[in-house]
């Protein structure tokens, strides 16, 4: 109907990696090509990673992520280190200058244990000094109220299908939004469903977790220009150093 391969594929069509035009890549780039090594944990398709080394960077890249289809793009890179696991599962020892997890993937730890064991194992991959940066939606700007089919986007996937896509919120409970993403056919014949689960955590409760793990604030920002967090921030947009 619609593999797990066709998802991969859509996803790097709707979510191309363009520092050139987007301030968020642009973000991640700079700091990407400043370090000379670098992690990037839920690295999907592993487009940032091509990126920069397409763009020269010469040092050690590595992806992480639990996705084989995803990963199977990645990999049509030889010269990137690629590994099949979770955050947690990170198992490098002061390995790395900077660390990363974009897209929101840092949402996709949901529950105390996870969110600690995964910051615990992204520490230990960094060495003395080293960065962790990544981005999570703001709460405050419930983002989860788009999330509804009437924003349904109507597309083609690179095998050349016309498809329509759109997300669905199942529930909400404290800081954890459930939601599902249907693609269908434009007649509406559903193709795929796939089920997440994101958590929303607030500034004061992001930091008791970094703070618990022997990580320190370096930057804090509500947009990608590098502005401060304000009540109409989207974002919470974080660079934090190993202490």
């Amino acid at each position: 109907m619609f593999s797990d391969a066709d998802a991969a594929a859509l996803y790097d069509l709707l979510n191309p990696w363009e520092p050139d035009s987007r301030p968020s890549d642009r973000f991640y780039d700079e700091l990407v090509g400043a370090a000379d090594s670098v992690l990037d944990v839920g690295c999907g398709t592993g487009a940032m990673l091509h990126w920069a080394r397409e763009h020269g960077h010469t040092g050690r890249l590595a992806g992480l992520d639990p996705d084989r289809a995803a990963l199977a793009r990645a990999r049509r890179r030889a010269d990137i280190e690629w590994v099949e696991g979770t955050a947690a599962d990170a198992a490098w020892q002061a390995a790395f200058d900077l660390a990363t997890m974009t897209g929101h993937a840092f949402q996709c730890l949901v529950t105390d244990d996870e969110l600690r064991s995964s910051l615990t194992a992204i520490r230990a991959a960094l060495r003395a000094g080293g960065r962790f940066a990544f981005e999570t939606r703001h709460p405050q700007a419930r983002a989860w109220e788009d999330w509804n089919p009437s924003n349904a986007r109507d597309l083609t996937d690179p095998a050349g299908r016309a498809l329509r896509a759109w997300h669905r919120v199942e529930s909400r409970a404290g800081d954890l939004v459930t939601f599902t993403g249907t693609t269908a056919e434009p007649g509406g014949r559903v193709l795929r469903v796939d089920r997440t689960t994101l958590r929303f955590l607030d500034v004061a409760a992001l930091d008791a977790f970094l703070a618990g793990a022997g990580f320190a604030i370096e930057g804090r920002y509500g947009d990608w220009d590098g502005g401060p967090i304000t009540g109409r921030s989207r974002e919470i947009i974080t660079v934090a150093r190993r202490r």
